[in-house]
């Protein structure tokens, strides 16, 4: 439930918040604005949990009439979001991995077919998933530090990156930037990210929110369903292909998945993660 940020009886604060475990979001309604910050430590990695808060935020939001638009952002240091949690895809059951899938596919199907303007403030690195996430969105701005780095990175663990995530960077990047940097499993720190446009602003870290704030309210100046009705238009043929073909994905995806080989360079990669640390 929504909760005021005052006592009952007085008018509700222009600012209202709701948390979950994971996701915290704050909604200005004199702005129409909301952020949503991922907080689920170490990397705010999509496990199910974080997606299913990550959906049911959303959709509250949607519903808010209150809200226009929203700004993603992360309260962990140095990382926007590592991406898909790997544990959710290792050692499982087909009924978990198949859970899984529909929710990853989920929160990408709300988040890029969203009436909302929606604004990732990319504070830290994010790879995979997380770079799937900023690239949903209608804008990009990331903060200007040369160790951040974002990209679809799946092959280096020996993973496809699905045909809708190919879909979204293609339309971002272009044809050819996207094959090389899919080919390649390709992190790209900040500064070449916005070269080809993956991410459309570099700002030092400390005005990041401000200049989410800017960009909002340039968005927010036109009338919503002129905006909402060309998002639509330029993103209906990519959202419909995978609500086509949304069975045969997650059945793709578990197969996939539960192969040895699969199975064998994904513990591989959790046990590097783990003398990482």
């Amino acid at each position: 439930p929504l909760v005021p940020l005052q006592p009952p009886g007085l008018p509700l604060a222009p600012c209202r918040a709701f948390s979950n475990n994971k996701i915290l979001v704050e909604l200005d309604k004199s702005s129409g604005v909301a952020t949503m910050k991922f907080k689920n430590p170490p990397v705010n990695s999509l496990s199910l949990d974080f997606l299913t808060e990550f959906c049911i935020s959303l959709e509250k939001l949607e519903n808010d009439r209150a809200c226009r638009g929203v700004i993603f952002t992360s309260v962990i240091p140095k990382i926007f979001s590592s991406g898909l949690d790997i544990t959710e895809m290792c050692g499982k059951s087909m009924e978990h991995y198949a859970e899984f899938w529909r929710a990853v596919q989920e929160m990408w199907l709300r988040l890029y077919g969203s009436n909302m303007v929606t604004v990732a403030a990319v504070n830290g690195s994010s790879p995979a998933g997380g770079c799937l996430l900023a690239l949903s969105c209608d804008y990009r701005i990331m903060a200007e530090n040369p160790k951040f780095s974002i990209g679809l990175n799946e092959a280096q663990l020996g993973i496809v990156a699905p045909f809708w995530f190919k879909d979204t960077f293609v339309n971002v990047v272009g044809h050819r930037v996207a094959e090389r940097s899919l080919q390649l499993g390709s992190l790209h720190p900040a500064p070449e990210a916005h070269k080809f446009g993956l991410v459309d602003e570099l700002v030092p870290e400390e005005k990041l929110q401000e200049k989410a704030m800017a960009v909002m309210a340039q968005w927010l100046a036109l009338p919503d369903h002129a905006r909402q009705l060309t998002k639509s238009m330029m993103r209906k043929v990519v959202l419909d292909r995978l609500v086509a073909h949304r069975e045969e994905d997650i059945q793709n995806f578990i197969t996939f998945i539960s192969k040895e080989s699969i199975q064998k360079s994904l513990r591989m990669y959790m046990e590097m993660l783990k003398k990482k640390k």
